[in-house]
């Protein structure tokens, strides 16, 4: 550290959890596995099928959040 700076709070590594009250805009399968407590071969089943959107930002398979509370919202009126 330079002498006389200000030391800068630790930025976070990972995407601000909902359970804090922010919504991440995505996630990635292990967190919507978790989140859902949807199997993570079901959501890949929901994925293939079309049923579930996502984007893919090089390899990572990211789920918009919006898109995974309409499936879990659908689940539960079914």
């Amino acid at each position: 550290m330079i002498r006389g700076s200000i030391p800068r709070p630790p930025v976070p590594s990972q995407p601000t959890d909902p359970a804090q009250g922010l919504e991440p805009l995505t996630v990635r399968v292990s967190t919507a596995v978790k989140l859902t407590g949807i199997s993570r071969s079901r959501l890949y089943e929901l994925i293939q099928s079309g049923d579930l959107e996502t984007r893919k930002v090089g390899r990572s398979t990211l789920i918009p959040f919006p898109a995974l509370k309409r499936l879990v919202g659908a689940a539960r009126k079914e």
